[in-house]
């Protein structure tokens, strides 16, 4: 099994938790430059990471090869509940990905443009919902959805991109989740 990602991709790094108790290899790739990012187009149309590699296989996407995964290693399938979580999470995700993305392209992402104020809205009213699922310990169990929160979370830490204040449970869970399986071995600021 190998694992192409970046060390500061958090939807690498869902991956990598899962995967902490397996042995696999993980090939960090810089996929801004310009080598890493030629190995990456003739890998991968979509230019995206992670990348799952297994039996001559390739898989794209973090859903995706949670998916593939559910069956090469008998993990649980996601119930329409969870689906649901997870696609609360990943909006977030992308949405911050964007705004970083843009930031770092030289746009304005402060400027009242309809397009930035949507990833914003969208953040905001997502946050809202997975705090109240952390007040209701939702997440308590160490499981993939838990693994795709906290590495939002860890994530939107290092790049300072949100305040946590207005979310103690958000908080509270990433506190207590600290010392997970995997979680030092995958920290993003290992760059």
């Amino acid at each position: 099994m190998k694992l192409y990602g970046s060390q500061t991709s958090p939807y690498v790094r869902r991956i990598r938790l899962l995967l902490a108790a397996q042995p696999y290899e993980f090939v960090d790739m810089q996929i801004f430059a310009e080598g890493d990012r030629e190995k990456l187009l003739a890998l991968n149309p979509t230019l995206k990471v992670p990348m799952f590699e297994h039996d001559g296989q390739m898989v794209f996407d973090s859903g995706v090869i949670y998916r593939y995964l559910t069956t090469v290693l008998s993990l649980p399938a996601l119930s329409w509940y969870q689906e649901n979580q997870l696609t609360v999470i990943n909006a977030i995700n992308d949405s911050l990905v964007t705004l970083f993305l843009s930031a770092r392209s030289g746009l304005d992402t402060n400027e009242d443009r309809l397009f930035f104020n949507i990833q914003k809205q969208r953040i905001a009213a997502s946050m809202f919902v997975l705090e109240q699922q952390a007040q209701n310990h939702e997440f308590a169990q160490w499981n993939y959805i838990a693994m795709s929160l906290y590495s939002l979370l860890d994530w939107v830490i290092f790049r300072e991109l949100l305040e946590l204040d207005e979310y103690p449970a958000l908080q509270a869970f990433y506190a207590e989740n600290k010392q997970q399986a995997a979680i030092a071995t995958t920290d993003p600021r290992l760059t």
